[in-house]
C-alpha cells in the first residue's frame, strides 16, 4: 500500500500534531478532513512528524507497540497492532512527578518494556531471536494523549485507527521500573506476569502479560518484521514497549499511578 494523500498534505497534517501538542488543543481528524486516507498515509504522517522533533533534536530511543489485544483491533476494526515512536523527551525513571501542562487528555497503560543487548530485524524475526537479543525487561507505564480529538467537536464521529496511528499511536510519554530482570533468569511464563495498577490508592485495572498477542515477545517479534518493510532495525540499547494488558485509564493531574508487577517490581508516576 502506498500513500493516497500529497507530500504536502503530510507535511501539513505532521505540522497539526505539532502545533497541537505545542498549543494544548486537539486538532480535527484527519480521517475526516482526508476521506481518501489511508494506512500508508497514517505512518507516513507519524513519520514526517518524529522527522521534524528529530530536526529539533530529538533522539530517538526506542518503539511502542499498540493494539496487541484482540478485543481493542476489533473495537477499531484492524487485523494487526499498530506502532510508534519513543523519543528521549518522553522517558521517565520509576516514581517521576510528570508535569500535566504539556499534555492534553492523559490515559495511562501498563506493560513491560525489553531493553535490546543485541540488533533485531526482521522478515523472520522470532520470539526465541526476541529473548536471545534482549538485555533486560522491566515494568512500565505508558501515557497516552490525544493531540487529535477522539470524538469530533462537530459531527460527533470517534476518530478511527488512522488518526491514532497518525498520533504516534497515541504514544506521550513512558515511565520505566526500577527493577530489570533477565528473561532468562525468569521463574515463570512471561505469559504469567500479571499487574495490579492503582490510581490513587484505589485499584483500577488488572491484567496478565499473556494479553499481548499470548506473549509479550511476540509483540517486539511482529515490530521487528513489521519494521523490515520500510528499511528498520530494532536496535542495541533501544526500548520497546511491548503492549499494554490493561484498558486504559483516564488520568489528571493530581493522580498517583501505581503499578505492581509482584515478584517483579512495580512502577509509579505522579501528575503534578
Amino acid at each position: 500500500m502506498i500513500p493516497s494523500l500529497s507530500p504536502e498534505q503530510l507535511h501539513n497534517a505532521a505540522l497539526s500534531l505539532e502545533q497541537a501538542e505545542r498549543e494544548r488543543r486537539q486538532c480535527r481528524q484527519f480521517s475526516l478532513q482526508y476521506p481518501q486516507m489511508n494506512l500508508a498515509d497514517a505512518y507516513a504522517i507519524q513519520s514526517a512528524w518524529v522527522a521534524h522533533k528529530v530536526a529539533a533534536g530529538r533522539v530517538i530511543k526506542g518503539h511502542k507497540i499498540g493494539l496487541t489485544s484482540k478485543a481493542m483491533r476489533r473495537a477499531v476494526n484492524i487485523d494487526e497492532p499498530d506502532f510508534g515512536v519513543l523519543l528521549d523527551d518522553m522517558l521517565h525513571a520509576d516514581g517521576a512527578r510528570i508535569a500535566t501542562e504539556k499534555f492534553i487528555e492523559l490515559k495511562v497503560e501498563a506493560e513491560l518494556a525489553f531493553i535490546l543487548a543485541k540488533p533485531l530485524s526482521g522478515p523472520d524475526c522470532t520470539l526465541f531471536d526476541v529473548l536471545d537479543a534482549t538485555a533486560y525487561i522491566t515494568p512500565a507505564l505508558e501515557l497516552l494523549d490525544a493531540r487529535i480529538q477522539r470524538r469530533d467537536s462537530e459531527s460527533g464521529r470517534t476518530r478511527t485507527v488512522l488518526d491514532t496511528i497518525s498520533d504516534n499511536a497515541a504514544n506521550a510519554a513512558l515511565v520505566l521500573g526500577g527493577r530489570a530482570f533477565k528473561p532468562d533468569l525468569v521463574d515463570t511464563d512471561l505469559r504469567r506476569i500479571g499487574a495490579i495498577v492503582s490510581k490513587n490508592g484505589e485499584v483500577e485495572e488488572t491484567g496478565l502479560a499473556a494479553g499481548v498477542l499470548n506473549h509479550p515477545a511476540y509483540g517486539v517479534a511482529w515490530l521487528a518484521n513489521r519494521l523490515h518493510r520500510h528499511g528498520v532495525t530494532l536496535q542495541p540499547g533501544q526500548v520497546v514497549l511491548a503492549g499494554s494488558f490493561i484498558r486504559p485509564i483516564d488520568v489528571v493531574q493530581g493522580d498517583t499511578v501505581v503499578a505492581d508487577f509482584g515478584e517483579y517490581g512495580s512502577v509509579s508516576c505522579h501528575l503534578a
